[in-house]
């Protein structure tokens, strides 16, 4: 019989261990959760520049510090492969860097599903044999073909995630759209379907556009609001333009 674990109640810690950061103040290590805004916000830029920070060490959006650089792993269900790579250029050339030494990986494989098993075990088999400290999948809505809106077949998806983020130790974004029109309801409560997306992730980031050359950024669950903007001379960049933690 298998039983589960225990402890005495007086030898459980007194209080939570420190916050550690993968990228100071947007995203825990270790931390699933949703990088989420409506049609045409930058929400894969902003998991791009999130996953050069992580790879680098540098600071997303030229702001906030990388904290624990590593090696990155993504998949993009929805943009060719050559697209991703001017995307990823654009943001090293932003940061200083150049891509080809950092550390990040592509999956190149035409389909991936969260909900097929055996789509899950290659995901599982190639986490682990990389040993990758942040997985980007963009979108989510390319990745199943289940009904968003129902909650139990949210829920089973975003299990299986979190299970991949504990087995390997490996942070995990999500990216994931809002629905439109939604611009008066809270961030989190504006994502596409069932609720679990807002209460699933432990770090999230939400994208709103506010004008026609600002965005605003708001994370959870710290406190922040911040301002950022879109370059004119590489549409589709996010760069900061002003604001605050």
């Amino acid at each position: 019989m298998n039983r589960l674990p225990v402890a005495p109640a007086y030898t459980l810690a007194e209080q939570a261990e420190e916050q550690r950061w993968l990228v100071d103040g947007p995203w825990s290590e270790e931390a699933v959760g949703i990088v989420g805004g409506e049609l045409k916000c930058c929400k894969s830029f902003l998991a791009l520049d999130l996953a050069i920070s992580i790879a680098a060490g540098t600071p997303c959006l030229r702001r906030f510090a990388g904290q624990r650089p590593g090696r990155v792993l993504l998949y993009a269900a929805e943009d060719a492969l050559h697209i991703v790579r001017r995307r990823l250029d654009r943001i090293c050339a932003a940061a200083g860097r150049d891509l080809a030494d950092l550390d990040v990986q592509v999956i190149t494989a035409p389909r991936l599903r969260l909900d097929l098993d055996a789509d899950r075990a290659s995901l599982h088999e190639t986490v682990a044999r990389l040993k990758s400290r942040l997985l980007v999948l963009d979108p989510f809505v390319r990745l199943h073909q289940i009904d968003e809106n129902i909650s139990g077949e949210v829920a089973q998806l975003l299990v299986y995630v979190r299970d991949l983020q504990r087995r390997h130790a490996a942070a995990v974004i999500l990216v994931h759209r809002a629905r439109k029109g939604a611009g008066n309801i809270r961030a989190g409560q504006a994502l596409r379907g069932s609720s679990e997306f807002h209460a699933w992730g432990d770090s999230n980031l939400y994208l709103r556009r506010d004008g026609d050359d600002r965005i605003t950024l708001s994370v959870e669950p710290a406190e922040a609001r911040v301002v950022v903007g879109v370059a004119r001379q590489s549409p589709g960049c996010l760069s900061q333009r002003r604001g605050g933690r």
